[in-house]
């Protein structure tokens, strides 16, 4: 269990994200075509996981954003914007942004990818949604960067990230 805040108050989560140098654990979430998708449809890519508790909240909005952007000049990688959000509404967001380069996978049917990530929040106004993460995984699944963003409402370390991919 990680303990992070939401406006100042401590929340928890229900574990811990998987550790640098692990294999990922594998996921089944829903693409906006209404799909599953697992870690297996992305063999061969570098992985970014921009875990967020929903894409209509600012913060959420401005890395999908910021990772859009570097995705553009990387096709090598593949961003993955996962959140709780049905597909329908990570549809729209994408659309109405024009962000085409990063690939938005939703929860809806399980909170199993959640559990398994650690980032599953137990407690507070957000409980049962996402805490906010980054995961960084090479082509082969391994764990290459993690963090946790202390502060639901304060962005990731994009730099860090981003640095993990070159």
């Amino acid at each position: 269990m990680a303990t992070l805040t939401f406006k100042g108050n401590p929340i928890h989560t229900n574990g811990d994200l998987p550790t640098v140098g692990a294999i990922a654990p594998d996921f089944k979430l829903v693409t906006t075509s209404l799909g599953d998708v697992t870690l297996a449809d992305f063999v061969g890519k570098k992985k970014l996981l921009n875990i967020v508790p929903s894409l209509d909240t600012p913060v959420c909005a401005l890395s999908t954003r910021k990772f859009n952007e570097h995705a553009k000049a990387h096709p090598d990688t593949v961003i993955l914007i996962i959140s709780a959000d049905l597909p329908f509404a990570q549809k729209r967001f994408c659309g109405n942004e024009g962000l085409n380069n990063v690939v938005t996978l939703s929860m809806m049917r399980s909170r199993k990818f959640a559990k398994d990530y650690g980032v599953l929040l137990e407690d507070g106004p957000l409980a049962g949604l996402t805490a906010r993460a980054v995961v960084v995984l090479d082509e082969n699944n391994v764990v290459r960067h993690v963090e946790l963003v202390p502060e639901i409402a304060q962005e990731p370390d994009y730099e860090a990230a981003l640095a993990t991919l070159k």
